[in-house]
């Protein structure tokens, strides 16, 4: 009879079978796991379920395209600002990602969203609406990629006008409570950890410097909104 893999130093169990998975399962819920270790089983199950993600990211995406009216509202703004960079099923990209992110924007690709990251449709609307930010900013203030503050300045408006932020988010899916300038602390933090990825930040307190430089001018920027929409 075959021995039963034993765990690694960090808890987890290699091994994709029915059983380990379960084993596994057992050993995060009874902190037998560490963070190294309950990342193992993250990147190991998004590994197996990579297909069924992605499809069910395709699908929910095509549906966005059609009847969410911020994806649509914002594909209209980046039309009209360039004929010829359509947002669409072809350059939004759903694929598994290593990196625990939700997506990102680059210019001359598109879209990629992280399939395995997405929750359910509700976050890749806001997603979707993030990165479409992002290229909204760059065809119209042409964000230069070197710049920090510039970088700075698109991902404040990301997370303010993608909904995000908004109360319902921050409350029951994040666990922030605060009801008095939820939003505000909300965009600051979520846009200082975007910035911490930068090439050429130093730490989180030059992140939140670059940020705060450019807070009031880009927070009360609402474009290609009349304001904030949600």
């Amino acid at each position: 009879m075959a021995e039963k893999p034993a765990p690694d130093n960090n808890g987890y169990i290699p091994g994709n079978d029915g059983w380990t998975r379960t084993r596994n399962w057992f050993r995060i819920l009874t902190n037998q796991m560490n963070d190294q270790g309950k990342e193992q089983y993250r990147q190991s199950m998004s590994k197996l379920h990579e297909e069924r993600d992605c499809k069910r990211c395709e699908a929910d995406r095509d549906y966005l395209l059609q009847y969410s009216p911020i994806i649509r509202f914002l594909r209209t703004n980046i039309q009209q600002l360039s004929p010829d960079s359509d947002i669409n099923a072809s350059n939004i990209r759903c694929r598994r990602c290593d990196k625990r992110q939700n997506g990102g924007f680059e210019p001359g690709y598109g879209i990629q969203i992280c399939a395995n990251e997405m929750r359910n449709q509700s976050h890749l609307e806001d997603t979707m609406a993030h990165e479409m930010v992002h290229a909204y900013d760059h065809l119209r203030f042409k964000v230069d990629r070197g710049n920090l503050r510039h970088q700075a300045c698109t991902e404040i408006r990301a997370s303010t006008l993608s909904g995000e932020c908004r109360f319902t988010r921050e409350f029951f899916t994040r666990g922030q409570w605060k009801i008095t300038e939820q939003l505000q602390e909300c965009v600051r933090r979520r846009a200082t950890l975007s910035m911490m990825g930068r090439p050429g930040v130093k730490d989180d307190v030059h992140a939140a410097r670059v940020v705060n430089e450019v807070w009031d001018s880009c927070f009360s920027d609402t474009r290609p909104f009349d304001e904030i929409y949600r």
